[in-house]
């Protein structure tokens, strides 16, 4: 009998599993740099891991390295053109960096599949806000408003806002 253990590939994705839920852990207690650390493990064993990419990009935008953050979601997009979260995500930290047709370009791929999104039509809204489409921003703030009422009271506090917060009808959809 060898002294050797022979680990199955079960025994190895149980352990990538174990990983990545320690890192979510972290993530979700707001402790990127340690679930960084984790995520890094299970993708140096599995550089596919969809959750451990997606989490990877949440943890690095959460840092402000946006451009590191959409790496991560190409990766996924890659292959799952249509991931409405890392479509979302990448959106997000292509606004924050002032790329704004970029970001529109992601809320717009989900917006065809899926109109009646209110997270994505209010994240639309703040960066035409920002592009100064005064026109634009309202009926998407509108209608992500419409459709869940808790983006009147973030968008009243919302600085993406700040160019059309004087405005009268912004004011009667944020009141």
């Amino acid at each position: 009998m060898s002294g050797f253990v022979n680990f199955s590939s079960d025994d190895e994705n149980a352990n990538i599993e174990y990983l990545y839920n320690i890192g979510l852990s972290h993530a979700k207690r707001g402790n990127p740099r340690d679930a960084m650390f984790y995520f890094d493990k299970v993708l140096e064993v599995e550089p596919g891991h969809v959750n451990a990419l997606a989490n990877m990009g949440n943890v690095l935008g959460k840092l402000g390295k946006y451009d590191q953050a959409i790496t991560c979601y190409d990766k996924i997009l890659k292959n799952t053109p249509e991931h409405v979260t890392c479509l979302l995500n990448k959106g997000l930290a292509l606004h924050y960096l002032g790329r704004y047709d970029q970001a529109i370009t992601c809320y717009d791929r989900i917006l065809s599949n899926a109109p009646e999104n209110a997270s994505v039509l209010y994240h639309k809204a703040c960066t035409k806000s920002l592009q100064k489409d005064t026109g634009q921003s309202l009926i998407l703030l509108e209608k992500a408003i419409t459709l869940d009422e808790q983006y009147a009271k973030k968008a009243a506090m919302d600085k993406d806002f700040d160019f059309i917060s004087s405005d009268p009808r912004f004011k009667s959809l944020t009141v």
